[in-house]
C-alpha cells in the first residue's frame, strides 16, 4: 500500500513539473525581449495622441530677466562725465491659442492613426509571439520522438544482431547477416547522437522564449484528431485575410496617414490665426534722464488681440513638400495592395498546410499499420528461413520512419492551423489553449 501511494505520489509531482503549451506561452510573455520591445513600441506610439491634440490647446510661456548696467554719461558743455548704474527687469507671460490652423488639425487626426497603427502592430507581436513559442515547443516534441525513435530503432536492431549471431553459431544462418545487422547497429547509433545533440539545440531555443529550462514537455495524445479548417473554402479563408490580416490594418492606418500628410503639407499655403495676450512689468531701479539721475521706474502692460498670418512665398519649401507627400501616399497605396497579396497568398499556403497535412496524417496512420504487418511477416518469415535478416532489417526501419514522419506530418499541421489563423488576423491565446488540449 505504501509503495502505491509513493508511485502516485512520484507521479503527480511528475506532472506538477511538466510544461505544457500554455505554460511556455505565459512564460514568454514575461520574458521574450522581442515582445517586450512590442509593448515598449507601444508605449510610446500612444504618446503621439498628446503630442498631436497640443497643437489645438493654447500654450503659455512665462519669462523674466534682470539686467544690470552701466553708462557713462557726456553733457555738453563738458561738464565732466556723469556715470550712472542701474538695474533693469521685468517678466512677461504670453499666451496663443490658434484659432484656425489647419495643419495642426490635420496633425491631431494623424495621431489617432498612429496610435491605432501601433496598437495593431502590437497584436501582430503577440501572434508572433505564440507562433513562435509553438513552433519552439513543436520543434522540442519533435526532437524528443526522433530521438525516442532512434534508441527503439537501436534496441530492436540490438535484438536483431543478437539473434542473427545466435543463428550463426548453430549454423542456420550467414555471417551476412550478422555483419548487416552490425552495420545497422552502427549507423542507428550515430544517428542516435546527432538526435540527441538536435533535441539540445531545439530545448535551448526554446529557453530563449520563456526564460527558464523547460520541464518534460506534454506530448500529443496518442492518436489525436485534429479537426479541419472551417469554413472548408480557400477562396473565403483568401478573402478574410485580405481584409482581417493585421498587416493589411496597419497598411491601411499608414495609407490615412499619408492622406493626412498630403493635407497637412497644402495646409502651409493657408493663413493661420491665432487668439494672443500678454501680461508683463518692466521696471528699472534708477534711470538718468537730462543729468537727472531718477529713482524707480514701473511700466505694466497688458495685450490682448489676434494674430493673422498669411504665406506669401517661401521658396518653393512647400510645394516640395506637397509633391513629396503625394509620391510617399502612392507609395503607402502600392505598400497596401501588396500587404493584401502578401495575405491573401498566406492563408492560402497555410490552408493547404492544413487539408494536405490533415490527409499526410491519415495516409501515414495507414501506412503505420501496414508497416507493422509487414514487421511482423517479415520477422515470422525470417524464423521459418523465408526471408533474409536484411528484410527485417529494413521492415524495422520502415515502421520506426514512418511513426516519426507522423509525429511530423500532426505537428507540422497544428503549425498550419496557427498559421492560417494568424493569415486573418484571428490568431489568439485561446487558439492555442484549444491546442494545449490535445496534449497529454
Amino acid at each position: 500500500m505504501r509503495v502505491k501511494l509513493l508511485l502516485v505520489l512520484l507521479l503527480s509531482i511528475g506532472t506538477a513539473q511538466a510544461t505544457d503549451l500554455l505554460d511556455a506561452y505565459r512564460d514568454a510573455v514575461g520574458y521574450d525581449a522581442q515582445y517586450a520591445a512590442a509593448r515598449s513600441a507601444l508605449t510610446a506610439g500612444r504618446e503621439q495622441l498628446p503630442q498631436g491634440r497640443a497643437g489645438l490647446l493654447p500654450s503659455i510661456g512665462l519669462s523674466a530677466n534682470t539686467l544690470w548696467n552701466k553708462l557713462d554719461y557726456q553733457s555738453r558743455p563738458a561738464a565732466g562725465d556723469i556715470p550712472a548704474d542701474y538695474n533693469s527687469n521685468g517678466w512677461s507671460l504670453n499666451l496663443s491659442q490658434p484659432l484656425f490652423r489647419w495643419q495642426n488639425w490635420t496633425s491631431y487626426k494623424q495621431s489617432e492613426l498612429a496610435v491605432a497603427q501601433a496598437e495593431t502592430q502590437f497584436v501582430a507581436a503577440k501572434q508572433d509571439l505564440i507562433l513562435r513559442v509553438a513552433q519552439a515547443y513543436f520543434d522540442v516534441l519533435l526532437a524528443q520522438e526522433t530521438l525516442a525513435t532512434a534508441r527503439a530503432q537501436k534496441a530492436a536492431i540490438a535484438e536483431q544482431l543478437a539473434q542473427a549471431k545466435r543463428n550463426f553459431e548453430v549454423g542456420t544462418a550467414t555471417i551476412t547477416d550478422t555483419n548487416e545487422a552490425q552495420a545497422r547497429s552502427d549507423l542507428t547509433t550515430a544517428q542516435e547522437i546527432a538526435a540527441a545533440n538536435d533535441l539540445r539545440v531545439k530545448r535551448n531555443a526554446l529557453e530563449m522564449l520563456i526564460g527558464k529550462e523547460p520541464q518534460a514537455l506534454q506530448p500529443l495524445k496518442p492518436g489525436v484528431e485534429i479537426a479541419p479548417p472551417q469554413p472548408d473554402d480557400i477562396a473565403k479563408w483568401a478573402a478574410s485575410a485580405e481584409q482581417g490580416n493585421l498587416a493589411v490594418q496597419a497598411s491601411k492606418a499608414a495609407l490615412e496617414i499619408a492622406d493626412r500628410e498630403v493635407e497637412r503639407q497644402r495646409a502651409g499655403h493657408y493663413p493661420t490665426l491665432d487668439l494672443v495676450a500678454s501680461r508683463g512689468r518692466a521696471s528699472q531701479s534708477g534711470t538718468l534722464a537730462f543729468g537727472q539721475l531718477m529713482h524707480g521706474s514701473n511700466i505694466d502692460s497688458t495685450v490682448v488681440g489676434l494674430q493673422l498670418a498669411i504665406p506669401v512665398f517661401a521658396g518653393g519649401a512647400i510645394s516640395s513638400r506637397d509633391r513629396q507627400a503625394v509620391a510617399l501616399r502612392d507609395k503607402a497605396r502600392f505598400d497596401l495592395e501588396n500587404a493584401r497579396r502578401q495575405a491573401a497568398l498566406s492563408a492560402r499556403q497555410a490552408y493547404l498546410g492544413v487539408t494536405s497535412g490533415l490527409a499526410q496524417v491519415k495516409a501515414l496512420e495507414q501506412g503505420l499499420v501496414s508497416s507493422q504487418t509487414a514487421l511482423a511477416s517479415n520477422q515470422l518469415g525470417y524464423e521459418v528461413g523465408v526471408r533474409i535478416n536484411i528484410d527485417v532489417l529494413n521492415a524495422q526501419q520502415q515502421v520506426f520512419s514512418t511513426r516519426r514522419d507522423l509525429a511530423k506530418a500532426r505537428l507540422d499541421t497544428l503549425t498550419a492551423e496557427l498559421q492560417l489563423k494568424a493569415a486573418v488576423g484571428a490568431l489568439s491565446e485561446a487558439d492555442l489553449a484549444a491546442i494545449n488540449g490535445l496534449l497529454q
